[in-house]
């Protein structure tokens, strides 16, 4: 099973998040840059951070390596929201999905299929979730509708795709890294409400360092409207 890829654009996403029942003083904001003066402009509070990266093989031997270190045991809380990616092309919605349900203590989700879903699906397994996003239809539909409104041409849904989203959140003073192709989250070291973006633009650099000749980067954040 395969979708149209998700276009990293600020203003799709945000459109996207918002016809699921994210209320609209929430956005996806562009991070343009990594400078602290720059970033300090971005609207407060910043729930989650999304890196989209490019030919992901060389990002993907550096991971698995880490997580063969930890001998497939993760220190995630079990309140942690993960979600296996089930489905070709799906992974900028898996990454909204993450960002959105690990910070429901926060956004107050209008009532409608986003808000069913994640309730029908919190007491689920990483795989379940991900089995369950394969038949829920109204979140497919609504992707697909997305996945058109971006500034670039879409591809087919059976072409190959070199880029890769992944969600970065705050959990239990930790940063986790959620990816639907690995297995549990990836703790990054501490972090706290107010620094998150800070801590995760330093880990959107460390996938940027791998490939220094690569360009194809773009990061976003989820923060209050401006």
């Amino acid at each position: 099973m395969a979708w149209l890829p998700l276009e990293s654009n600020s203003e799709v996403m945000t459109k996207f998040l918002h016809k699921m029942g994210v209320p609209k003083k929430w956005s996806i904001i562009d991070v343009y840059s990594f400078d602290s003066d720059l970033l300090a402009i971005i609207p407060r509070p910043i729930l989650a951070v999304v890196l989209l990266y490019p030919d992901p093989s060389k990002v993907e031997k550096a991971e698995k390596e880490k997580e063969e270190v930890k001998d497939n045991k993760s220190d995630a809380p079990e309140s942690i929201y993960h979600m296996k990616q089930c489905i070709s092309n799906a992974c900028g919605t898996i990454a909204l999905l993450h960002s959105v349900a690990n910070n429901l203590d926060v956004i107050q989700l209008e009532d409608g299929f986003l808000k069913t879903f994640l309730d029908k699906t919190k007491g689920l397994s990483f795989a379940e979730r991900g089995e369950y996003l394969e038949n829920a239809q109204e979140i497919i539909d609504t992707h697909m509708e997305s996945a058109q409104e971006g500034q670039t041409e879409a591809p087919t849904e059976d072409m190959e795709v070199y880029h890769h989203f992944v969600a970065f959140v705050h959990k239990d003073g930790s940063l986790y890294e959620l990816d639907g192709r690995k297995l549990f989250p990836i703790n990054h070291g501490p972090t706290t409400p107010e620094t998150l973006l800070d801590d995760a633009t330093r880990v959107c650099k460390e996938f940027m360092e791998r490939d220094p000749t690569e360009v194809r980067f773009t990061v976003v954040a989820l923060a209050a409207s401006e």
